[in-house]
This record gives C-alpha cells, structure tokens and sequence, in this order.
C-alpha cells in the first residue's frame, strides 16, 4: 500500500489503500483546502511530476522541488563537526538527493520550524540511518505519519551541538522554532527562521503572521515574544524559508528593526 502527500502542503499520511479523508493542516485556518478539493499523490506519481533540486543558497546547501510543489519551502543543510543537520524538510526524497547529500557527508540530524515544512521527514531519517528528528512536543498534534526517529523536545532552547541551537519562538504556531547556526556568517552568526519571521521581498526586513495565505497577522504580545528569544542571539546572517529570501548581513539590525516596524503598522 502507498504513502500519501497532501497536494497543498506536502505532509506525508502512512500508508493505506485509500488516500485519508482530509488533512488537518489544510483544514486548520494558517492554511487552507485546495480550490479543487483535497487531494493527494503517492511518492510515485511525485516523482513523476517533479524533481529534487540542489544549490548554494548563501554559502549553506540547498534542496528543494522543481517545478514547485504545495508551499515551496527548500530545505537547508547546516553544518556540523561531522556531518550536517537538515533545516526544515521536504515532501520528497530521491536515491539521486539522497546519494548527494551522503557525498557531502551525510546527514546527522533534522530539525524543522513547523507543520508546514514536516513533509518527508520519515523518509529522510530513514535513508540516514533513523537519526534523530527533533520537533517540538508543543505541534506534536499535527504529526500526519507518526514515526519511531521523532524526538519531540520541550521548553525553550534545545541544543544539536555546541554551536547549532534550536529556538522555540512560537508564533506561527505554539512550538514554531528557529535555528541558530553560531558558526554561520563566517563566524558572525547566522539565523535560520523558515517562515516564523518571513524575509520580505525586498530583502532589508522581516514580517510575522498568524496565517500567511489567509492574511491574518500575528498581535503585539507574540511578535515581542519572538524578538525577546532572539534579542541574546549573536547573528549578521537570516535565511528564510525559500531560495534567495535571505538577509546577507546587518541581519540582526534588520530583525529589530522589523519587529519595530510590524508592531507600528499594526497598532
């Protein structure tokens, strides 16, 4: 029996004979259900349409479908001593990717920001030896394939290695997390925030949303619980949740600079 991936997200559903009767990520108001129904594909007829895709994006390797798929986020693969963590994930994963990603050495752990970008994160641990997969225990209800590589982690700060720390910021949603890579940025810092702080299209800010296909925006208290999780952090760097939606540098002026911004625009 196959997998299923939602079409409008890209979460992974277990296996079954039939496609499941809905996906709660759609159906919750951050996101929403396909104009043309709910709909989902096997990873067979993924593969098909589309293909995994690998680049430098801003120093830090980067993997993502082509054409586009669901939401479009790419993940980011970030350095350790020996090996690397993937930031967010994908709803795919390919010998040819997989086989890449081994070359370069390998991947050690995966750490994702939220619901949105869990897509396939059983078959990534697998293909690396069931590594770990750190989520935090506040999303643990939107899990849409429950699997044994899960570490749900709690509190505020988790840490991977001396030098790449897992931030809950919430937001977005309760447990939302951003990644700080300390030896990113040539040594400067760098902030990886997928969407829970987005990266504007002009590159010098960041906005913050409840919903961001839905257009509703995060209050005042949220948004200044994000800056106070990030205000310790030493960081010149920002990678968003897509190709070239980065802040090269200044980034950690940028970010309180924006926070200032969003809070005045909504008050």
């Amino acid at each position: 029996m196959p997998l299923w991936i939602c079409e409008t997200c890209g979460a992974q559903f277990p296996d079954s004979a039939n496609p499941p009767a809905s996906c709660p990520i759609c159906e919750d108001e951050r996101q929403f259900v396909n104009w043309k129904g709910q709909t989902f594909l096997t990873p067979g007829t993924l593969a098909e349409r589309h293909r995994l895709v690998w680049r430098d994006d801003l120093g830090l390797v980067g993997i993502a479908l082509e054409p586009s798929f669901a939401i479009g986020q790419r993940a980011l693969l970030v350095p350790l001593d020996d090996g690397y963590v993937m930031w967010d994930c994908i709803p795919m994963a390919t010998p040819d990717a997989i086989a890449h990603v081994r070359a370069l050495g390998g991947l050690k752990a995966i750490a994702i920001s939220h619901p949105h970008y869990y897509g396939a994160l059983a078959d990534w641990s697998e293909a690396f030896g069931g590594i770990p997969v750190y989520l935090h225990a506040d999303d643990r209800e939107w899990v849409t394939r429950p699997h044994g590589s899960i570490v749900y982690w709690t509190g505020d700060s988790h840490r991977c290695s001396d030098h790449v720390r897992l931030l809950r910021t919430g937001g977005h949603f309760a447990g939302a997390t951003m990644l700080h890579h300390a030896r990113g940025a040539d040594g400067k810092g760098a902030l990886l925030t997928g969407d829970i702080a987005q990266v504007t299209m002009d590159r010098r800010f960041l906005s913050f949303m409840y919903s961001y296909p839905n257009y509703m925006p995060l209050n005042t208290a949220a948004v200044r619980r994000i800056a106070a999780a990030v205000e310790p952090l030493a960081f010149d760097r920002i990678y968003g949740a897509w190709w070239g939606r980065n802040i090269a540098s200044g980034a950690r002026a940028a970010f309180a600079a924006s926070v200032e911004r969003y809070i005045a625009a909504i008050a």
